[in-house]
């Protein structure tokens, strides 16, 4: 009891820790690729105690719904990232649930951050509520294809049995049920991060924000509870991707020496793939919002590919 407590806490502390700094790699190396000098790495930090430290402006007809928002969806993402392997193959709240209360766990948030965005009473934020609905309508069920095809191999829904399956057999990625696979959790990830072509975390137009639309009205340790909350979504979600399907350096356990390897690993695929969104991000333009329906359906007909990909190979 007492390891699988240390074992939460270490995750929890890295998940925390190391989200606003992922944001900060990818901001980095984007201003980088433009010939921009672009925010410092470590600019996130700063962004978030400058905001837990000011103060807050509540709409007058915002409901007890406003201020329950930000704590609910950065407690139920971070109780998702407690769900999956970071480091070790065991995740440390595994025996809670796989990955369908992954998926749940971040819908809910969703929820709630389309609750708060409708509950201001702002224009903006029922827009960006509408929006982002319409676009987690269409991602959730290629995000479950796309988990359900590994769960198949690997016989269970437990992440920690995902990623244990996963350990030692990297060769069935080139296998054509996991290339799909990976192709549409990859779509998910961005389409669930708010990144080009689906959206543009750096702009407040509104005819095309969507996340930001929601978060429009807050502000102070509020808005800090959000902005977190968003990079650890982020980086749950680039984790699953990359230990679902490219398992090198999971160790067995928390402990040991081995746990400084697995972060070190860890922190390597993180790198390699903010560099592929950083790259995808810069060649393409912004989709119209009319047409990001069709990319998400390309996302979900690759998850089903994948998953019956599964029974004819």
């Amino acid at each position: 009891m007492m390891a699988r407590l240390i074992e939460a806490l270490a995750q929890l502390a890295l998940l925390v820790a190391l989200a606003p700094l992922v944001t900060g790699v990818i901001r980095t190396l984007k201003a980088r690729l433009q010939t921009r000098r672009g925010p410092g790495i470590l600019q996130p930090y700063r962004n978030l105690r400058k905001l837990f430290g000011k103060g807050m402006v509540i709409p007058e007809t915002a409901s007890w719904i406003f201020g329950a928002t930000p704590w609910v969806v950065f407690v139920s993402t971070v109780l998702a990232g407690l769900m999956i392997p970071m480091v070790a193959a065991e995740a440390p709240l595994g025996l809670f649930g796989g990955a369908l209360a992954v998926i749940y766990l971040l819908g809910l948030g969703r929820f709630f951050l389309a609750l708060g965005g409708l509950d201001s009473g702002s224009s903006f934020g029922g827009l960006g509520s509408s929006r982002e609905m319409t676009i987690s309508a269409l991602a959730e069920p290629a995000m479950m294809l796309a988990i359900f095809t590994v769960a198949i191999g690997a016989g269970s829904t437990g992440m920690t049995e995902i990623a244990g399956a996963a350990i030692g057999q990297t060769w069935r990625f080139l296998a054509p049920a996991q290339m799909f696979a990976f192709a549409a959790l990859a779509l998910v990830l961005i389409a669930e991060t708010g990144r080009i072509p689906v959206d543009n975390p750096a702009t407040h137009l509104e005819l095309t924000m969507i996340h930001e639309a929601m978060i429009l009205e807050y502000s102070g340790p509020y808005l800090a509870l959000l902005e977190w909350a968003a990079s650890v979504k982020q980086l749950v979600l680039m984790t699953l991707l990359i230990n679902c399907f490219w398992p090198v350096g999971l160790q067995p356990t928390w402990f040991n020496f081995g746990a400084l390897s697995g972060i070190g690993w860890l922190v390597t695929k993180l790198l390699l793939l903010a560099c592929a969104i950083v790259l995808i991000e810069t060649t393409n333009a912004k989709m119209r919002l009319f047409r990001v329906p069709e990319l998400l359906a390309v996302a979900f007909t690759l998850g089903a590919l994948a998953l019956v990909s599964t029974f004819l190979f």
